[in-house]
């Protein structure tokens, strides 16, 4: 069926649907990012509102399901950090809008581990300049220092100890901040 403006009568081009996503990175891969003009070669990690998370965050507001993904970017990004001991200690998250099409949800995966909730992979490039924000840790000492603990005890949260676990928690302590994709060149080391 073909869209038509009534007033002029011409063809009207029906927009994708979009599908809002939340990419981790470490200020290292942002800095590539910004150098490349893209966030990486596909595919691509990232966090999504997928059905999974609707079911496991129990809520209809749009605003929370959203925010509840970039944590999930954001826990992703302190594993990022855990692997790079090089990398600044500051967790970063890219969000952008993609077509429904570019995202590939992972049903099976989100149900049989909690770590997967909300994951999504992207199937094509995702450029920089089309990103709605960048969130990022405050380069302040104590987020850094909260940052960094929680990257070194990561590997023993993991492994159950409630000590470690404690520490990781003390990192989503704190939000992320909001940074337009203009103030990137402030954010890079």
């Amino acid at each position: 069926m073909t869209l038509r403006n009534r007033r002029r009568g011409v063809a009207l081009t029906p927009y994708p649907e979009r599908m809002r996503v939340y990419v981790p990175l470490t200020l290292t891969g942002l800095a590539k990012a910004h150098a490349d003009g893209s966030v990486a070669p596909p595919p691509l990690r990232a966090y999504a509102v997928t059905p999974a998370l609707r079911e496991w965050y129990l809520s209809d507001d749009i605003e929370e399901l959203e925010y509840a993904a970039l944590v999930r970017a954001s826990l992703a990004s302190l594993r990022m950090l855990a692997e790079e001991p090089d990398a600044p200690r500051r967790r970063v998250v890219v969000a952008a809008d993609v077509p429904d099409g570019a995202v590939v949800l992972n049903v099976q995966a989100e149900h049989e581990e909690a770590a997967a909730l909300g994951a999504v992979r992207l199937n094509e490039p995702l450029q920089l300049a089309k990103a709605a924000s960048v969130h990022a840790d405050a380069d302040d000492a104590e987020v850094l220092e909260d940052v960094a603990a929680a990257a070194l005890a990561l590997p023993s949260a993991d492994a159950g100890d409630e000590d470690a676990r404690f520490t990781v928690d003390g990192a989503e302590d704190h939000e992320l901040l909001w940074f337009a994709t203009q103030e990137i060149p402030g954010l890079l080391p």
